[in-house]
């Protein structure tokens, strides 16, 4: 057992991981990532954050409150879209839509982004962190449309990976 384990919970790694293959069944183009966006609001929605909106088209914002509110606020950022590829993995969670698939792990930086958010509801950090779920990231647009909406208001720093 790691470090990282003990932070998440038996039914929250399978939460997590449902979510996962849930959004790698079913991925969605840049700016028609209307089911993933949705389904992600709704995620983030059940840890009831400070504020969630959906920005940019298909974008997702939530944050989540710190212990004070001078401290620097940081955003944790995942992609959502998929690239139009025919998955041929034979995994049994493969996209079910033809042409399309996450080949670029964007089920995974998701769902990463709404592990973080567990954590966060649960264990507040010092400052506000926001939540930030990008679509567009393959056709290069995604980011910025949602600094356009004002995702990025008032955040120090952006974390994430790809």
């Amino acid at each position: 057992m790691t470090a990282l384990d003990s932070l998440f919970s038996p039914e929250l790694r399978k939460r997590l991981l449902a979510l996962r293959r849930e959004l790698h069944r079913h991925p969605e183009l840049s700016l028609k990532e209307e089911k993933t966006a949705q389904r992600l609001h709704d995620e983030l929605a059940s840890l009831k954050p400070a504020s969630l909106e959906r920005v940019a088209g298909t974008g997702v914002v939530a944050r989540f409150k710190g212990k004070d509110p001078k401290a620097p606020v940081v955003a944790v950022r995942g992609d959502i879209d998929a690239l139009p590829i025919q998955e041929a993995t034979g995994l049994d969670y493969s996209s079910q839509v033809p042409g399309v698939m996450h080949a670029c792990g964007h089920d995974v930086h998701a769902t990463w982004a709404v592990g973080a958010a567990h954590l966060l509801a649960a264990n507040p950090p010092a400052g506000d962190v926001v939540i930030l779920l990008q679509p567009a990231e393959e056709e290069g647009e995604g980011a910025a449309k949602m600094i356009e909406a004002g995702a990025l208001k008032g955040v120090h720093a952006v974390v994430g990976g790809h």
